[in-house]
This record gives C-alpha cells, sequence and structure tokens, in this order.
C-alpha cells in the first residue's frame, strides 16, 4: 500500500515508517502538521493516511480537522485516526459521510503489530475499523435516545461489534452464538432502526450511523 503518515512526535513517526517499510509498504510522504498533511494527501493520493489526532501548533484537533477536510472533499479518501485521545463528536462526523475506509485507532490500546496492520488493509479496502473504547464511549453518548430503547442488550452488543467492523462470523464467535442467530439479531436491528434493504447502500454502517446520530 501507498501510506501517508502524519505524526508530530519524530520518534512515533519514524518508528511507523520503518514498520511499514519492512512489511512491504511504501510510505510516499511523512507529515508533522495538519497544514502539510492536506497538500500531500491531495498530491500522493496514498492508499490510507494514519493521521494522530493532536498535532501543532496548537495540539489540539488539527490533524483530525484535516482529516475531515480530505473526506469532504473526497469521500473515498481512507483515513485511520491513530490517537491517544478520543474525540466523540468529531468521530461521528468522520463516520457520517457514509463511503467507509475509516478507522479509530488508541495508541495505548494497539497491543499487537499485526492487528494494526489488518486495521490499516481494511480501512484502505473501504472498510469502518473502530477501537471498542471509541465504540464505548460513542455508545454512552446516546444511550437514552428514543430509538435505541427498543434495543435489547443483546442487540445492544450486536451492534456495539458491528461498529468495530466486525463480520457476522467474528460476533457469533465472540459472543458465543450461532451463525444464525446473529443473522436473526442483526435483521432485527435493521429492522428497528428503519433500514430496509438497499443495493446502493451499506446497512451495517448505517445502522452504527443511525445509533450515533440520534
Amino acid at each position: 500500500m501507498r501510506i501517508v503518515v502524519a505524526e508530530d512526535s519524530a520518534v512515533l513517526r519514524a518508528g511507523l515508517v520503518e514498520l511499514l517499510t519492512l512489511r512491504g509498504h511504501e510510505v510516499v510522504a511523512e507529515v508533522k502538521d495538519g497544514h502539510v498533511l492536506r497538500p500531500a494527501v491531495r498530491e500522493h493520493r496514498p492508499d490510507v493516511s494514519i493521521v494522530d489526532i493532536r498535532m501543532p501548533p496548537t495540539f489540539t484537533d488539527e490533524g483530525l480537522r484535516a482529516a475531515l477536510d480530505l473526506r469532504r472533499e473526497n469521500q473515498a479518501t481512507p483515513i485511520l485516526l491513530f490517537s491517544q485521545y478520543i474525540e466523540t463528536s468529531y468521530a461521528a462526523e468522520l463516520l457520517a459521510d457514509r463511503a467507509g475506509g475509516v478507522g479509530y485507532l488508541l495508541k495505548d490500546r494497539v497491543a499487537d503489530v499485526s492487528d494494526f496492520l489488518d486495521a490499516l488493509r481494511r480501512v484502505a479496502a473501504g472498510e469502518t475499523v473502530l477501537d471498542p473504547e471509541v465504540v464505548s464511549q460513542l455508545f454512552g453518548a446516546t444511550r437514552k435516545t428514543d430509538v435505541l430503547a427498543s434495543l435489547t442488550g443483546r442487540e445492544r452488543d450486536v451492534l456495539g461489534l458491528m461498529a468495530q467492523g466486525r463480520s457476522n462470523a467474528a460476533i457469533a464467535a465472540h459472543l458465543h452464538l450461532s451463525a444464525g442467530s446473529v443473522e436473526k439479531y442483526v435483521t432485527r436491528l435493521f429492522d428497528k432502526l428503519g433500514l430496509p434493504p438497499s443495493e446502493e447502500d451499506n446497512r451495517r454502517v448505517l445502522a452504527v450511523l443511525r445509533y450515533l446520530q440520534t
């Protein structure tokens, strides 16, 4: 894959570049602030960009705002946020374009390099990948809404795992359910969230968005 790395920490940036290069990927640009990230992505059109949230000059949300700008310009720009911090409102906005190809991982919770590389590959392929802790905080902000009141505890569990980008088979294994049971839960979720079958929309992504945006 061709990758842009946006990280203000010189040590971490160098480590990511070395890791990706050793695994056969090409880092087409490495930048340390959001202002440089925008033109770098526009110029190189990478398969995916790894973006820290808090970068110079204010170390608040420069990287995230740059990522949102790039997605507004082109929804097909895959972005993997890689941060120590959870910004729930911005994460919901990043997901709101429905195009997929977005991820949000927490640096301190990535325990295995292979998991990180797999998440990167999935985001580049157009999937949505969220750290479970990010999902937990996003869902916690919306638990009292009327739409969600109709969901059972198990349906919430299934939806939470869907938000992490898990397949039905992975959800079944995690919750110790049969594949058929998970399919029934997913179908009921779609019905309760008002998402009829469609050839144009990804109902799994829309279900997560409906949950976050209510």
